[in-house]
């Protein structure tokens, strides 16, 4: 992980990579509720839970209420939490199609490893940020007017020729 040593808000703040990829997953989980919401008894047949689609529904409005928040806060880290959170109980939903024949078999377990695949993305980013420490980072010392010698330059003349001169 790269760290930034300036710009950044926050003590141990993640690089600025990390907060994209948060938002984009903001984006994602909007989009994905969406199609969740309008078109759930389709998706619920092709991922191999038909009958559940008022769950499908309610995981669609998770979805979108998820990603709103990721895109609102100033801190994306809870709301990744959430995130992985809503991945469980989605792989769960699914697994109730994994006894339903073969066919929807299937399509649950297809469904899951996608849905998995996301859950382990959601969880490496939500363990970045919840890394970072929340304190605010000190400000930056100045040391441009500093030219690394103990007294001015002027000062300085000679003196090497005054030591070498005693040994």
């Amino acid at each position: 992980m790269r760290y930034e040593s300036t710009g950044s808000p926050r003590r141990g703040h993640p690089d600025r990579e990390t907060d994209r990829l948060a938002r984009g997953l903001g984006l994602f989980s909007i989009a994905l509720g969406v199609a969740e919401l309008a078109a759930a008894p389709a998706l619920a047949r092709a991922v191999g839970i038909p009958g559940r689609e008022g769950l499908v529904r309610a995981c669609g409005a998770r979805e979108v209420a998820t990603g709103v928040a990721l895109l609102a806060a100033e801190d994306p880290a809870p709301w990744m939490w959430a995130r992985v959170a809503g991945d469980a109980v989605d792989l769960g939903l699914l697994a109730t199609g994994l006894d339903d024949g073969p066919r929807r078999r299937e399509r649950a377990g297809l469904a899951m490893g996608g849905v998995a695949a996301i859950a382990l993305l959601d969880l490496a980013v939500a363990t970045t940020l919840a890394r970072e420490d929340r304190r605010p980072a000190p400000p930056l010392a100045d040391y441009r007017d500093r030219t690394g010698f103990p007294r001015p330059p002027a000062a300085m003349r000679g003196v090497a020729r005054e030591v070498a001169s005693t040994y």
